[in-house]
């Protein structure tokens, strides 16, 4: 096209069927392309060959745009985190001590995103590196996932997850007081409630009565964020109980590469069925469930990001400190799992019954309508999702990210 620059099409329901070919045919001859869809019958994946603008949310004004800092940034959630936070408008950054991640991550975050993302290698243990962190950059919100996350590692590694999980929190709390920044939005989990009492498991369920170590260090962090509000009402925090996310970005370019033998099930499930493991130990055979193995509520890793976007907008509410279960409220075994993957991946996925493993539980599965409620949040992906898109991601990243983990 003549002139200074491309005209510009805004295309709605850009990722359905005769949108995302329309994209192809306006790009070829020279427009460039915003597209917008709320993705209720279409998938996100069809977009990721341009670069657009894909509005699930509505997006803050440009000259409105806050920060938000997120530890743990080239993780597993923080990553797919990122990604929603850049689409609704927020600017972003991440840091990260790449202990159980992967700077690739970030990469592939830019790619979807379509911009540079400011990254920090460091530790929040490091007290000085988090201060140079909030010195160089305008910080709005703080989301906090950075914390070593294996229930079974934790058993026998206590001291090392107490020092990581609950310093690094009070580091980050020191240095956001010390410059009056005081909106948080906390990655809690569903092992503060130990044991359950009953199903499905309220935000009123009893916690504390943790049954391994990570647990633990999740319920001490509510403590002291709990104090923290009492102690000082202007802060706003909402601390988040994660059930089990897994699936993976629709893009296939974005998911889970645990370091070494995964702790967590789908990653291992993958790994089985793309053949670079014989079969899968799965850990208790004799629970008292219809199966024998344990059964979890499992959530969508690009639904349970979404649900920062809305904590965030809940902190500007000056809600106080609020908590939420994130959920889908359906608890589906481990064999049920495996059954969901094989007709994801079209082949049979080996399995060897063993001994349970130290620090599970047989059932757990939420209640997430304070969330809903509240937050204005709902799950939009089911089990047969979560299994297609953590099985695009594995097939296109047969060995993960693949890639040094130093910047």
């Amino acid at each position: 096209m003549s002139g200074d620059r491309n005209q510009c099409v805004l295309v709605t329901g850009g990722s359905g069927y005769i949108g995302s070919h329309t994209l192809v045919e306006l790009q070829m001859a020279g427009y460039d392309v915003v597209a917008v869809d709320n993705l209720a019958n279409s998938n996100v994946a069809s977009l990721f060959k341009f670069y657009i603008v894909v509005c699930t949310v509505p997006v803050m004004p440009s000259e409105k745009r806050k920060s938000v800092l997120v530890t743990g940034g080239s993780g597993y959630i923080g990553s797919h985190t990122v990604v929603e936070l850049y689409e609704a408008g927020y600017d972003v950054v991440a840091v990260d001590n790449l202990s159980n991640s992967n700077v690739e991550a970030i990469r592939r975050v830019e790619k979807i995103v379509g911009r540079p993302i400011p990254f920090h290698v460091m530790d929040l243990v490091n007290m000085s590196a988090v201060e140079q962190v909030f010195d160089e950059h305008t910080i709005d919100y703080v989301i906090h996932f950075a914390a070593l996350k294996s229930v079974g590692d934790s058993v026998f590694q206590p001291l090392h997850y107490y020092e990581n999980n609950i310093v690094g929190l009070l580091n980050l709390l020191k240095v956001m007081a010390a410059r009056n920044i005081k909106n948080l939005v906390f990655s809690s989990s569903c092992t503060v409630y130990g044991e359950p009492q009953s199903l499905p498991i309220t935000e009123g369920h009893p916690i504390g009565d943790c049954i391994n170590p990570y647990g633990a260090t999740k319920f001490f962090a509510e403590i002291i964020l709990k104090d923290v509000h009492r102690s000082d009402p202007s802060w706003n925090i909402v601390s988040l109980r994660y059930f089990n996310p897994i699936g993976a970005h629709p893009s296939g370019d974005l998911g889970e590469d645990p370091i070494g033998v995964p702790n967590n099930l789908m990653p291992y499930v993958s790994q089985v069925a793309i053949g670079q493991r014989p079969h899968l130990n799965v850990f208790g055979s004799d629970y008292d469930t219809p199966d024998g193995t344990g059964i979890r509520d499992y959530i969508h890793i690009v639904d349970l990001a979404q649900a920062h976007i809305t904590s965030l907008r809940k902190l500007d509410e000056h809600c106080g400190h609020k908590v939420y279960n994130l959920g889908t409220g359906t608890g589906y075994s481990v064999l049920e799992i495996v059954k969901a993957m094989e007709k994801a991946c079209g082949k049979p996925i080996p399995y060897k019954l063993c001994p349970r493993r130290e620090g599970d539980v047989a059932v757990v599965y939420a209640d997430a309508a304070l969330a809903e409620k509240e937050l204005h949040w709902k799950t939009k992906f089911g089990i047969d999702e979560m299994c297609e898109d953590q099985w695009r991601w594995q097939t296109k990243n047969p060995h993960g990210y693949g890639t040094s983990k130093k910047p």
